[in-house]
């Protein structure tokens, strides 16, 4: 069950975000703010720590991160017994003719492109997460 507090009485979905760009995350913050509690993780390491400790509804998780890279992330939380079910969004500038398959076929459950331009394709994905994972906002 995701770590979720209580807002006016209203369950708060919470989407974990690991990014390492500030300004990214940023954005983030800007589009996503309000709409859900977010968790940031700038690396792989604090991420999987955090995710453990309080498991979020969504996983945004960007591909090209230092030391750890996406994918690598994307392992270890399908490995894990308690997070394995988690819906993870690859968030990523990696956007070359069939790298949205790519990162599908390699686990992950949906696919936004980065610079994100559109906020509504963000949230339908998250939305598109939330109801794997049983939940919608």
């Amino acid at each position: 069950m995701a770590d979720v507090g209580t807002l006016a009485g209203d369950w708060v979905t919470t989407i974990a975000v690991v990014e390492d760009n500030a300004d990214n995350r940023l954005l983030l913050h800007a589009l996503l703010d309000g709409l859900y509690r977010i968790e940031e993780y700038e690396n792989g390491t604090d991420a999987l720590a955090g995710l453990r400790a309080r498991r979020p509804d969504v996983v945004l998780l960007d591909i090209s991160l230092p030391g750890m890279d996406g994918n690598e992330i994307l392992t270890h939380i399908r490995a894990d017994e308690v997070l394995r079910s988690l819906p993870v969004i690859a968030l990523t500038a990696h956007a070359m003719a069939g790298d949205r398959e790519k990162y599908l076929a390699s686990g992950f459950d949906d696919y936004v492109t980065k610079p994100i331009v559109d906020e509504t394709i963000l949230i339908e994905a998250i939305e598109r997460g939330l109801g794997k994972a049983g939940r919608s906002a």
